[in-house]
C-alpha cells in the first residue's frame, strides 16, 4: 500500500509526515467519515503480525494520558492527533510531580492490562496546550503473556532507546513491569535534571552506564530524589514493584507540599440571622473582601466562584484548601438585626487547622463597606503584605441600599437560568434607581442582555444594542472598568463582526492589573476562540481557572477550546468533570451533546440533547439538536414533531436549529443557507458555534468562503 501526502488509505486522507521510526511511518491525516484529524502509523512488513497482534490489545485502553488508537487496518494504525510539545526538562518541581503522576497513572493503565511499554522516553511523551501528559507510542510495548524473546526485534537488535532501558532490558533478559518502572525514573530523573541520568560518548559507554553507573544526585526535594533513586536501582527487586506504588508515593508527595505562594481562599460568611433573603449579604461581603484582597501584590487570591462552591458542605478547611490550592482560608459568619450587624471573621492556617487572626465587627449597615475594608487590610497585615499604592481599596462607594440590590442581582445572574435571569434584571434597575453613578451595576445590565441573547430569549438586534448602551453608561462612570471593555469586546466581534475593534477592546480589558479571571474567560472563549485560536484560548482559560478553579462555566469554555485545538479526550474529560459536580448544568450536557452528534455516536448525542432541554426549560435553543439525532436514530416521528415547533425558521435562533439538522443529514447547502439566516440574525451562537465540530463540515466545504466573507473572517482564520 503506497502512503503519500494526498492520497487516501481507506477512508483516510494523507494530509502530512509526522516522523518516523523503526516500526514505520507516522502521517497526519484525516479522517473522511468523521472529518477529524488523526495519527495514521504505517506498518513495515516485517513487525506486521506481532505489532497489529499487540495493538488490538492496547487499543482496550482508555486513559486520559494515553494516545488513543482509534483503528487497525491492513498495515496501519490510527491514532489520536495530539498537538503539543514532547516534554523537556528541566521544570519546576512541581511540575514534574503532576506530569510524573500523569505518566504514572497511564503506564499503571497499560500493566493493569497485561501490557509493557518497553520504551519509555521523553521524546515519547507529549505535553498537550493545557499542560497534561500524552503517552504517545506503545510501538515497542509487549503482552506479558506473549513470546518469550519478545526483548529483541526480528533483525536481532535489542528492543527500546538504550539511555532510558532497564540493565534487564539492557541484557536481552525476559522483562515484567519493573523494566516501566526503571524507565520511568529515568524520565522522571531527566525532567527535573535537565540530563539523562545515564550518559556516554556513544551508544556502546551509555549501556555501560546502564549497567554499572550509578546516576549524578539530582537538586530536588530530598523525599522526591528518594522515590527516583529507587526506581532506578540496577536490580529489579531493590525498585517499587509495581507503577501503582510510584504514583501513590508520588500523590503523597504532592499532597504533603504546601502550595509556595501566599494564597487565600474567602470563604461565604455564614448567615446566622435566619432570614433566607439576608444569605446575599453574607456572599456580597466575602466578594468584597475577595476584591479588596486582589489588590493587594503577589497575594494569590480565589475567585468567589471556586471559593463558593463549599457552601453548605461539611468539609475539613484542609480539604478545602487542599482543592482550592491555598495556604491560608477566611471563614466566617454574620448576624444581621434590623439595621445592625455582627460579624465574625477568622484566617485559617490550611497546613493545622489553627487560627491566624480573628475579630468581631459591630456596625450600623451603613458603615458595611468600612467593615469590610477593616477585614481586609487585618488580613493584609497578618499576611505581611502592604496594600499597592496605586489602586485605593475602593475607588468609589455606593448607596447601600443600591449595593445591597447589586449584590442580590449577582447572586441570581450566578444560577444561569432564565427565571432567576429575571429577577436579576429588577434588582439591576433597583440598584442603578437608587445609584445612578454606580459603574458596576450598569456592566451588570450589559451582562443580563448579553445572557440574554446567548440563550436565544432575546433576538441579537434587540439585545445587543442594549449590552453596548449599558457597557457605554458604565466606562462613562470609570473609564477603565475592565468587565465593561469585555462586553463591548463581545458586542464588536459576535455582533458586528468587527475584529479589529473586538481586539482593540480586549486589550483595554486586560491592562488593569491584576486581570480578572471573567474577562480572562471572556477573551478566551469570545475572542480568541471564535476567531479561530483555540490553543490560545486554552491558555487564557487555564489562567482564569487558576484563580477560580471550581467555575463550571469556565471549565465549559475550556472545553470548547480544547476541542478544536485537537485535544478531543481533554474536552470531553472537562466536561464530564463539570457534569460530576452539578448534572444538570446544561452548558456541559450540550457541549457534550454536540461532542457525540457530530462525531456518530448518535445514541449519546440523543441522551445528552435530551438533559439539555430539560435543563434549560425553553423550546427554540437546541430543539433542532435533539430533533436530528432523534432522526439519525430511527425515531422519525418525534422528530418531525420537534421540527414543527421551529415553523418555517423566521424566529430568532431558528435558523441555527435548522443549521444542526441539515448537518446531521449531511446536507452541506442547506446548512450553509441557514447559517446565512442566523448571520442576519447576527446570532451571537453561530460565530461560537462555527469554531466546534459542528462547524468544521462547513468551513471544509465550497460553502465557506462566501460564510466568512460575511463574517469578516480573514483567509488566515
Amino acid at each position: 500500500m503506497v502512503f503519500a501526502v494526498g492520497t487516501r488509505v481507506g477512508p483516510y486522507e494523507i494530509l502530512a509526515p509526522l516522523g518516523a521510526g523503526g516500526m514505520g511511518t507516522v502521517w497526519k491525516a484525516r479522517d473522511t467519515r468523521l472529518d477529524r484529524i488523526v495519527a495514521l502509523k504505517s506498518i513495515r512488513e516485517a513487525h506486521r503480525h506481532r505489532f497489529e497482534h499487540e495493538a488490538r490489545a492496547i487499543a482496550a485502553l482508555n486513559h486520559p494520558h494515553i494516545c488513543q488508537i482509534h483503528d487497525v487496518g491492513d498495515g496501519y494504525l490510527v491514532l489520536e492527533f495530539v498537538e503539543g510539545e514532547a516534554l523537556l526538562g528541566p521544570m519546576p518541581v512541581d511540575g514534574a510531580v503532576r506530569l510524573g503522576i500523569q505518566i504514572a497513572s497511564a503506564v499503571e493503565a497499560a500493566h493493569d492490562r497485561g501490557i509493557l511499554h518497553r520504551d519509555l522516553k521523553p521524546s515519547n511523551i507529549m505535553v498537550t496546550a493545557t499542560g497534561d501528559a500524552k503517552l504517545l507510542d506503545f510501538g515497542l510495548a509487549k503482552l506479558l503473556d506473549y513470546d518469550a524473546d519478545a526483548t529483541t526485534t526480528v533483525d536481532g537488535a535489542l528492543v527500546g532507546t538504550v539511555a532510558y532501558m532497564s540493565p534487564e532490558q539492557a541484557r536481552g533478559k525476559p522483562l515484567d513491569v519493573r523494566s516501566d518502572v526503571f524507565s520511568f525514573g529515568a524520565v522522571v530523573y531527566e525532567m527535573l535534571a535537565g540530563r539523562r541520568p545515564f550518559e556516554g560518548k556513544n551508544a556502546v559507554e551509555t549501556l555501560s552506564a546502564v549497567l554499572d553507573d550509578d546516576p549524578a544526585p539530582i537538586d530536588a526535594p530530598p523525599a522526591l530524589a528518594r522515590i527516583v533513586t529507587r526506581c532506578l536501582r540496577k536490580q529489579p527487586s531493590d525498585r517499587f514493584q509495581s507503577m501503582r506504588d510510584v504514583r501513590i508515593a508520588l500523590e503523597q508527595l504532592a499532597t504533603e507540599a504546601a502550595p509556595n505562594d501566599a494564597s487565600i481562599a474567602v470563604l461565604p460568611f455564614a448567615n446566622l440571622s435566619g432570614d433566607k433573603e439576608n444569605e446575599y449579604f453574607g456572599d456580597g461581603l466575602a466578594e468584597e473582601i475577595i476584591n479588596n484582597l486582589a489588590k493587594i501584590p503577589d497575594l494569590k487570591v480565589t475567585a468567589r466562584t471556586s471559593a463558593f462552591s463549599f457552601r453548605g458542605k461539611d468539609q475539613p478547611i484542609t480539604t478545602i484548601a487542599r482543592t482550592l490550592g491555598v495556604r491560608t482560608v477566611l471563614e466566617g459568619s454574620i448576624r444581621r438585626s434590623g439595621n445592625r450587624v455582627r460579624v465574625m471573621a477568622q484566617l485559617i492556617n490550611a497546613a493545622d487547622g489553627f487560627h491566624l487572626w480573628s475579630d468581631r465587627y459591630d456596625r450600623e449597615m451603613t458603615d458595611a463597606f468600612a467593615i469590610q475594608d477593616e477585614i481586609a487590610e487585618a488580613i493584609a497585615g497578618t499576611l505581611h503584605r502592604r496594600l499597592a499604592p496605586t489602586a485605593p481599596l475602593r475607588p468609589y462607594t455606593p448607596n447601600p441600599a443600591a449595593y445591597d440590590a447589586y449584590l442580590r442581582a449577582r447572586y441570581h445572574r450566578a444560577q444561569h437560568q432564565p427565571e432567576a435571569a429575571a429577577r436579576s434584571r429588577e434588582l439591576i434597575d433597583q440598584a442603578i434607581a437608587l445609584d445612578p453613578r454606580f459603574a458596576l451595576a450598569r456592566r451588570e445590565r450589559s451582562a443580563y442582555y448579553q445572557f440574554q441573547t446567548l440563550m436565544g430569549l432575546m433576538p441579537a438586534h434587540e439585545a445587543m444594542p442594549l449590552v453596548r448602551a449599558a457597557a457605554l453608561d458604565a466606562l462613562a462612570i470609570d473609564s477603565s472598568l475592565p468587565e465593561a471593555h469585555a462586553s463591548l469586546g463581545v458586542v464588536a466581534g459576535l455582533y458586528d463582526y468587527d475584529w479589529a475593534e473586538q481586539e482593540r477592546q480586549f486589550s483595554l480589558a486586560l491592562a488593569r492589573m491584576p486581570v480578572v479571571a471573567e474577562v480572562r474567560a471572556m477573551y478566551g472563549t469570545f475572542c480568541l476562540y471564535a476567531t479561530g485560536r483555540a490553543a490560545d484560548g486554552v491558555k487564557e482559560l487555564i489562567r482564569a481557572l487558576e484563580d477560580d478553579p471550581l467555575n463550571l462555566l469556565y471549565r465549559v469554555q475550556l472545553a470548547m477550546c480544547l476541542d478544536a485545538s485537537g485535544d478531543v479526550d481533554g474536552a470531553k474529560k472537562e466536561l464530564e468533570q463539570v457534569l460530576s459536580l452539578n448534572e444538570h448544568y446544561f452548558p456541559a450536557t450540550e457541549w457534550l451533546a454536540l461532542h457525540y452528534a457530530f462525531r456518530g455516536q448518535i445514541d449519546d448525542a440523543v441522551v445528552y440533547s435530551e438533559r439539555t432541554l430539560a435543563n434549560i426549560g425553553q423550546r427554540v435553543r437546541f430543539v433542532g439538536l435533539l430533533a436530528g439525532t432523534l432522526e439519525r436514530s430511527g425515531q422519525i416521528d418525534r422528530a418531525r414533531r420537534l421540527v414543527d415547533t421551529l415553523g418555517d425558521g423566521v424566529a430568532y435562533g431558528a435558523p441555527i436549529e435548522f443549521m444542526f439538522l441539515s448537518l446531521l443529514r449531511s446536507d452541506i447547502d442547506a446548512a450553509a443557507k441557514w447559517a446565512e439566516r442566523a448571520v442576519a440574525q447576527r446570532d451571537p451562537y453561530l460565530p461560537v458555534l462555527l469554531r466546534s465540530q459542528v462547524g468544521q463540515r462547513l468551513r471544509g466545504s465550497a460553502a465557506w468562503p462566501a460564510l466568512a466573507k460575511l463574517m469578516n473572517f480573514s483567509e488566515s482564520r
